[in-house]
């Protein structure tokens, strides 16, 4: 691959059609505009013509599609030809895998489409393109000492601190984004099944992420 293709942006898109099943969706990759990409796809083995759905531009754009693809594929046989790029999925759940899959990636950048138009004030930068990675979270960042009750809130379970990083429940030691993946309900799961942890915690009545921004913003202001 050349320089210049790895510095050019281009985009992965959820494309629908009138023709096809309500939970039918193309999910393909694009050097140019997907406006485009669709017209082109616009052919006699298709009665009515692809309405963009979704667009998520990143100069990933190769490997971000690769990667949409298995997740989905992970999630059940949901590939309706394996040769193909058509997915018996939700439009919506392919949506939020997106937006899962874009907040790995520094670039990327997702639009939601409505009538082959962006949605005024829908286009989301996932990332900062030179954010700094954020490092792991840490009980000791929040004041939270070891043996201190926390909640996890989508099912109001009380588990104790047994680590700086680690929580006991039911005599059983877990890392945060471990125990929501398994403590979550199924019916609050996304589709990734990939969770950060401190999201999903409250202390105080507080949810740990945003207890964690707080003392990070409180040291910014007096160094």
């Amino acid at each position: 691959m050349s320089a210049m293709n790895k510095t050019e942006q281009g985009y992965v898109y959820i494309l629908t059609n009138p023709s096809f099943k309500e939970d039918w969706v193309k999910i393909g990759k694009s050097a140019r505009p997907v406006d485009i990409r669709s017209k082109e796809l616009d052919n006699t083995a298709v009665p009515l013509p692809f309405e963009i759905f979704a667009t998520m531009r990143t100069c990933k754009y190769n490997e971000v599609e690769k990667l949409v693809h298995k997740t989905i594929d992970r999630l059940t046989d949901l590939r309706i030809r394996q040769n193909r790029e058509f997915f018996n999925v939700a439009p919506k759940m392919a949506l939020d895998i997106f937006r899962d899959i874009a907040m790995t990636v520094d670039d990327a950048e997702v639009v939601v489409y409505h009538e082959n138009r962006p949605v005024p004030g829908d286009a989301v930068a996932m990332r900062p393109k030179r954010e700094v990675k954020r490092s792991r979270f840490r009980f000791s960042m929040c004041g939270i000492e070891i043996g201190e009750e926390i909640l996890f809130v989508p099912s109001r379970l009380a588990v104790k601190v047994a680590s700086d990083d680690s929580v006991e429940y039911e005599g059983r030691i877990y890392k945060l984004s471990p125990f929501v993946g398994t403590f979550m309900p199924e019916e609050k799961r996304n589709a990734s099944g990939a969770y950060q942890g401190a999201k999903y915690f409250s202390y105080g009545g507080r949810i740990l992420d945003d207890l964690r921004r707080e003392r990070e913003a409180e040291c910014c202001e007096t160094n």
